[in-house]
């Protein structure tokens, strides 16, 4: 076994390596750019190297840099985590030059999956069976055109590199391929440095179901059963469960059969993901599955398998990658029960799943599972980080086990409604809502469940005249207290013949609210509230809430309503904003401009592309009107730039 190994990777898959290393005695050296300088796993880690500056490109994409430092440090091995360098066979060969041992498969093993055309034509000749579509070289938009009519529509075309729904578009209509394929080609060459594409048919029902594989060194390959990663929002998956909801015995026994089969035709050695996508329009079918990639390196989603197999896959890479067999044979590996992940980002669910950025100021999970459950927090983030443009924005993955399905999806709604996290905008009030979706319930999930459903899983009630109460409550004492005190004994005084009395401003949203709050004799507080919530409460305690500078959050289920506490003292700026400017949801990349200054737009007209965390969004008019600026093409934009000003005869 290893004594030190290296983790080229950063955040919550960093941290998971490291405490499964510690168990096993194993030193780490954890790696960092400038923007993870204080990060929990540098923290963590037994020692810590500097390798650049804070973009993925200056720091966690040079192979050279960490390589250089597993050298300077006396690591013996590097372990990829998963995205940046993890299915880079260039960098495999750049450890392996070094004399170090890389934690993963083999280079060959990786270039021969690298590439979605190539891996399908290998699949093909194994006997794998393949999802019907062009898979060549050519990539001139006329024969692809021409190969989508031949398939039929709607058509997906697919990044050829890469993965995580970056480079990939649907499409309807032969009038609409010529724009999803330049969209699909830039979002993939951002992505991934790689345009290229591939066309394939798109299966009207389909399931994303995926079998864990194991290889070792001896010729060894045995599979870990499947999950089911069905639920997705842009083709990037947010909850993920294991076993499969619906699994048949048959069409499990020619799954994992497939999976081990294209493991073994690339001489597999690791953890590794073999990904089909199954038409369930009829029900679960043997004969209606079909390969679509395989991810050569440990999945997000790995901890599912983990929780119904009782496995540690990360130990089982390092087992395999110091040169012993597989830890269990196929007979010794056995189905327990049933888990899920739900991955909780920071995003804003009701604006299409943009990414957002902000400090963590209040971070808080269940401090036990669920009666009957098992829970783990995987996290790389703790109370008071900030949530960086630079990366994945993800928070953590709350994952639960129980003894069935329907005991693990009621864990996961109880465990969700007491995660409470402010600072930043995030998804847990729409992962609730998904986990307590009545298909979503029943098993009965596709790729495009929550796509159908999108607007009634992003819908978040208005705060109740109780919430608004407790907010306001709160935040009558912010001027005066430490942020530590209790904000409920704020308004605790001598009054002689009335109840003292506060005055505070909130805002939810848009609205203003105006709310006086006062203490009465018996030590319970009363706050009315001006309209539209015309109401007068008394409050006896606390309810879940945070005060961080400058808000309230209030937390209600898995719902938090934050509330800004305007400054008395501060002018507002009242005049830049509002329908003559259009501004950046977020951080990112001017990446093209559709329209010039002095020109006419209407109504949803796109004006530009803004490119963030590798995605796309496009940026389109908001009414009718003349544009009288306009952001420049490359232009680095942050969180509220103004990007397009019109003319005010706009809104004459």
């Amino acid at each position: 076994m290893f004594a030190k190994i290296l983790i080229a990777n950063r955040g919550e898959i960093a941290c998971r390596v490291i405490r499964t290393a510690r168990r096993m005695g194993v030193r780490t050296v954890a790696v960092y750019s400038d923007a993870d300088a204080g990060a929990l796993h540098v923290e963590m880690a037994d020692e810590a190297v500097h390798i650049g500056p804070s973009p993925v490109g200056e720091s966690y994409l040079r192979g050279d840099k960490i390589v250089a430092a597993a050298l300077a440090t006396g690591a013996e091995a590097i372990h990829p985590g998963y995205g940046f360098l993890s299915e880079n066979p260039d960098f495999v060969d750049q450890v392996t030059a070094a004399g170090l041992v890389f934690i993963g498969p083999s280079a060959a093993s990786i270039r021969a999956m690298g590439l979605k055309d190539a891996a399908k034509r290998l699949m093909e000749k194994a006997g794998v069976p393949v999802v019907p579509g062009y898979h060549g070289e050519a990539q001139e938009i006329v024969l692809l055109a021409s190969k989508a009519r031949e398939i039929g529509y709607p058509v997906l075309i697919k990044a050829r590199a890469g993965g995580g729904g970056k480079g990939m578009r649907r499409v309807e209509h032969p009038d609409d391929f010529s724009e999803a394929l330049s969209g699909a080609r830039r979002e993939a060459k951002a992505a991934f440095g790689d345009d290229r594409v591939l066309v394939e048919k798109y299966v009207d029902k389909p399931r994303h179901i995926e079998v864990q594989v194991f290889g070792d060194s001896f010729g060894n390959v045995v599979h870990l059963y499947e999950r089911d990663c069905s639920a997705q929002r842009r083709h990037q998956k947010v909850i993920e469960e294991a076993p499969a909801p619906g699994m048949t015995p048959p069409l499990r026994k020619a799954m994992t059969e497939a999976a081990v089969k294209a493991a073994k035709a690339i001489d597999y050695s690791g953890a590794g993901t073999i990904e089909f996508i199954v038409d369930a329009s009829q029900g679960l079918k043997a004969d209606r599955f079909w390969f679509m990639e395989m991810n050569t390196r440990l999945q997000v989603e790995h901890p599912v398998t983990e929780m119904v197999t009782g496995t540690d896959l990360v130990e089982w890479q390092l087992r395999v990658a110091s040169g012993e067999k597989l830890p269990k044979t196929q007979s010794e590996i056995a189905l327990s029960g049933h888990a899920f992940e739900a991955r909780i980002y920071a995003e804003d669910a009701a604006k299409g799943f943009l990414p957002a950025t902000g400090t963590l100021h209040h971070l808080k999970f269940p401090d036990t599972a669920p009666e009957g459950a098992s829970m783990r927090i995987e996290t790389g983030v703790r109370t008071g980080d900030a949530i960086s443009p630079f990366y994945d924005p993800i928070i953590a993955k709350l994952v639960v086990h129980g003894k069935n399905r329907q005991a693990a999806l009621e864990a996961l709604g109880i465990s969700l409604s007491q995660t409470e996290i402010a600072g930043s905008t995030v998804n847990t009030a729409f992962l609730a809502a998904l986990a307590a979706d009545a298909d979503f319930s029943a098993g009965d999930v596709d790729t495009g469940l929550i796509g159908r459903h999108q607007q009634a899983l992003t819908a978040v009630p208005p705060p109740s005249s109780e919430i608004v109460a407790a907010a306001a409550l709160a935040a009558s004492g912010a001027g005066a207290q430490a942020p530590t005190r209790d904000p409920w004994s704020s308004l605790a005084g001598y009054a002689h013949f009335h109840a003292m009395a506060r005055r505070t401003r909130l805002r939810y949203g848009e609205d203003d609210i105006l709310a006086l709050v006062s203490m009465r004799p018996d030590g319970r507080f009363q706050v009315a509230l001006d309209a539209p919530y015309d109401s007068a409460l008394d409050l006896r305690a606390a309810p879940r809430l945070a005060r961080w500078p400058g808000h309230v959050t209030v937390f209600s289920g898995a719902v938090g309503y934050s509330f800004a506490v305007p400054d008395p003292l501060a002018r507002a700026d009242e005049i830049a904003a509002g329908a003559d400017s259009l501004r950046a949801p977020m951080p990112g990349l001017v990446k093209l401009v559709h329209a010039a200054k002095g020109e006419t737009v209407i109504k949803g007209q796109p004006l530009l592309i803004l490119e963030a965390m590798k995605m796309e969004h496009t940026i389109s008019a908001t009414h009718d009107g003349t544009i009288a600026d306009i952001a420049t093409e490359g232009a680095q934009v942050t969180d509220g730039t103004v990007l397009v000003r019109f003319a005010e005869e706009a809104h004459g």
